[in-house]
C-alpha cells in the first residue's frame, strides 16, 4: 500500500479535529465569555445573526471535531462562514486581507473540504459503524 493511502485519512482526520475544535472554541468564546470572550459585543440570546452563528460554531465545530454527522455539520459550518463573509466582511472591501474576513474565508473552505472528503479516520461515525467507514475508505 502506498504511503499516501495510509497517511491521507490520518491527515484528514487531524485537519477535521483541529478545524472543528478551533471553530467550537470561537463559538464558546462568544456564547459563554470564555477563552478571551467574544470578538466585539456579546450577542443577546436569540439575536440574529451573532447568537445563532455562535451556536452553529459551538455545536457544528464539536460535531465535526468528534466526527459525528461530519458531512452535514461541515456543510452548515461552511455555509455559515460564507454568509458571514459576504454579509459582514465583503461589503467593506473586495479582498479578505482588506476587510478582515480571512478567518471566515478560511473556515468556509476548510469545512467545505471536510464536507467533500468526509471525516477520515478516528471519527465517531467509524466507531458506530466501523464496517461502513472502512468500506468507504477502501473505495477511495
Amino acid at each position: 500500500m502506498h504511503l499516501d493511502a495510509i497517511s491521507a485519512p490520518v491527515v484528514l482526520a487531524l485537519h477535521r479535529i483541529v478545524v472543528g475544535f478551533l471553530f467550537a472554541c470561537h463559538g464558546a468564546a462568544t456564547l459563554f465569555g470564555v477563552l478571551g470572550g467574544p470578538h466585539g459585543p456579546a450577542p443577546a440570546v436569540g439575536q440574529w445573526p451573532g447568537w445563532w452563528a455562535a451556536v452553529i460554531q459551538s455545536a457544528g465545530g464539536l460535531l465535526v471535531a468528534l466526527g459525528a454527522g461530519t458531512r452535514p455539520a461541515a456543510v452548515v459550518c461552511s455555509g455559515s462562514m460564507a454568509y458571514a463573509y459576504f454579509v459582514q466582511h465583503q461589503p467593506h472591501a473586495l479582498f479578505p486581507i482588506e476587510n478582515g474576513g480571512e478567518p471566515a474565508a478560511l473556515f468556509c473552505w476548510a469545512f467545505l473540504l471536510i464536507a467533500v472528503l468526509g471525516p477520515g479516520t478516528w471519527s465517531a461515525n467509524a466507531l458506530i459503524r466501523p464496517t461502513t467507514a472502512v468500506a468507504r475508505d477502501e473505495r477511495r
